[in-house]
């Protein structure tokens, strides 16, 4: 099909192939061609893929880990199940026996104010193992996802992705550059304050370890906690010493309003100062960091 062909006509023409004697039902050859839809308009929208049909598992991928941040579960969950269906029915991308990894959604996370105050977050790293305690320091000073901090390498080690930036970016804040695997394969610069950048390399691995968390593989730098395991050392600690949790993702709220107002107190106007953070947090759209601020 013609990449010009519309966003709905591609999902309607790989539904055509399915519909009856592989998906009889009615109602879901329904829910997955909306679904199909919104993953079209982004290939549309893409400079790498031709159009639907063209995508591949590992796209669909980053796809999936952009989504998670806009939408709900349930949402998220058809369209990985309508693009399996598509790759292994349609297209092949995937075999009989492979399948799109489960992406968990970060929509519920970032729809209610989960900011902890600095001294908040002190009294959570109080309560953790030292190794856990840092994995919260740098988390919170940093920005990081639970996911990211399992990906940290120095910036001599591995070098960010191209992507948008403007002056401000960092502006105020001293530390030593490192980049992180992040939300849609983007690799991305970070800032670590000295202080913690030093004790995080004092946990410098001798040898990168491989790691499995949520399914997902990663290749282990450092010493510190990191994905689920972290997050649930987190949540432990917070109701010890706050007598509450909003959870580890509570931290990416708090580094987005601090930095937030850090830049306006600079003098940058606000919309420049929200581009600036939507750009250091990693988030593909401002309108993103915007929720972070409630």
């Amino acid at each position: 099909m013609a990449k010009f062909a519309s966003a709905g006509k591609q999902s309607a023409s790989v539904m055509k192939e399915m519909q009856g004697h592989i998906i009889p039902s009615v109602g879901t050859v329904r829910n997955y061609e909306q679904a199909l839809t919104s993953v079209a308009q982004y290939v549309k929208e893409s400079r790498d893929i031709g159009d639907l049909r063209q995508l591949t598992p590992n796209q669909a991928h980053i796809y999936l880990e952009q989504r998670s941040e806009m939408v709900g579960q349930k949402t998220l969950d058809m369209e990985r199940q309508a693009i399996q269906a598509m790759m292994l029915n349609v297209t092949g991308k995937l075999n009989p026996n492979e399948h799109l990894n489960v992406i968990k959604s970060d929509h519920q996370q970032i729809l209610k104010s989960r900011a902890y105050s600095i001294e908040q977050v002190n009294a959570v790293a109080n309560h953790q193992t030292e190794k856990h305690a840092l994995a919260t320091a740098i988390a919170h000073a940093s920005g990081l996802r639970a996911h990211e901090l399992h990906s940290i390498r120095t910036i001599t080690e591995r070098s960010p992705n191209e992507r948008p930036a403007n002056d401000y970016k960092f502006s105020g804040r001293e530390g030593e550059r490192y980049t992180v695997h992040g939300k849609g394969g983007l690799v991305r610069e970070v800032c670590i304050p000295k202080d913690l950048a030093d004790r995080l390399e004092t946990r410098r691995l001798e040898n990168p370890v491989q790691v499995t968390d949520r399914n997902v593989n990663y290749i282990q730098t450092y010493d510190i906690g990191a994905g689920q395991r972290w997050s649930n050392s987190f949540s432990s600690a917070s109701n010890r010493a706050n007598g509450w949790s909003e959870g580890a993702h509570g931290v990416r709220h708090s580094y987005a309003q601090e930095r937030m107002h850090e830049l306006q107190t600079q003098g940058l106007a606000r919309e420049l100062a929200l581009e600036t953070v939507s750009q250091e947090m990693g988030h593909f759209r401002p309108e993103i960091t915007e929720t972070y601020l409630r």
